[in-house]
């Protein structure tokens, strides 16, 4: 069974972009349809409709995205495993990784432009409140107040504009300070993201300001990105609604919600975990390549003839 590739109503979350089309049907109404993102919204539809263990390798696509690790197009691995927690979905990914590197590398030694990784280890679990303490120096409140924070960073030596959003505040010393030392640390997980970065993810019930969200580092590459998954209908609605009015602020374009996600979620779907994994970029990994058109037929790079970064 496949997902769709044209959706009424794709992931309205700020920093993701949707390829638009428009759909002219027998009475001549036309109809806006996107190309999703991922098929994590149809995929949690057949969640709540009984099936329990799925996944699914398909195209998923990003407008704007184009460079050495990305392409509007490209190809994901998405699971979900009904009653299954975060750890249960690393567990796997782990497995995962190892199972493909033994396949296609012969091993569980592979290297990573120069650098030697050793896939057979348990990977390494970092909060990501742990990870901007010991890697950013930044003194992260720990309900992750956003006006803290913001002083945080300042005390730490971060130039911020005032227009910076709670995002950017977050991302800016993950990008510059924690990636580049999980690229050293080797294969990762960075867990627990603050709750406002986690839109489809539940919260932790022990610690509510942060979400049971979850990526994969190894060799410098984000692989995959897994939630326990969120299955509160009124509680999406609430996040997507919050999602819309940033990428209002943002001044980018509206889009509708999903309601037929949100209402298999209000006529139950089951607790769950899930992932979606970068296939091109695991190959990246375990082939040592160095840009993402290297483990591609076609790219957008190759078909414009575009050799930019």
């Amino acid at each position: 069974m496949q997902t769709p590739s044209l959706v009424l109503a794709p992931d309205p979350a700020p920093h993701l972009d949707s390829f638009q089309t428009i759909y002219h049907d027998p009475s001549g109404r036309i109809r806006h349809l996107y190309l999703p993102t991922s098929p994590e919204h149809h995929m949690k539809r057949m969640l709540a409709a009984g099936f329990e263990r799925i996944y699914q390798i398909d195209s998923f696509y990003r407008d704007g995205e184009l460079g050495p690790l990305h392409n509007p197009e490209f190809t994901g691995l998405e699971w979900y495993e009904a009653g299954a927690s975060m750890e249960d979905i690393m567990d796997f990914t782990e497995a995962l990784v190892r199972h493909a590197a033994q396949t296609l590398c012969g091993g569980l030694l592979v290297s990573r432009q120069g650098h030697k990784l050793d896939l057979s280890k348990p990977f390494a679990r970092v909060t990501v409140r742990e990870a901007l303490m010991r890697w950013a120096q930044v003194d992260v409140p720990e309900d992750w107040n956003e006006e803290a924070l913001r002083r945080a960073l300042v005390q730490a030596g971060y130039r911020l504009s005032p227009d910076d959003g709670f995002d950017d505040l977050v991302n800016r010393p993950l990008i510059e300070r924690v990636e580049p030392a999980l690229e050293e640390l080797g294969p990762a997980f960075l867990t627990d993201y603050p709750a406002p970065m986690a839109a489809l993810a539940r919260l932790r019930p022990s610690a509510p300001a942060v979400a049971e969200r979850f990526e994969l580092y190894i060799g410098g590459l984000e692989l995959s990105n897994g939630y326990g998954e969120l299955n509160d209908a009124k509680e999406q609605r609430r996040r997507f609604k919050e999602q819309l009015t940033q990428r209002r602020l943002m001044g980018k374009s509206d889009v509708p919600l999903d309601e037929a996600f949100l209402q298999a979620l209000s006529q139950g779907m089951p607790t769950a975990g899930g992932n979606a994994l970068g296939v091109d970029r695991l190959l990246m990994l375990l082939l040592d390549k160095a840009r993402i058109e290297q483990v591609m037929a076609f790219s957008m790079v190759g078909e414009l003839g575009w050799g930019g970064d």
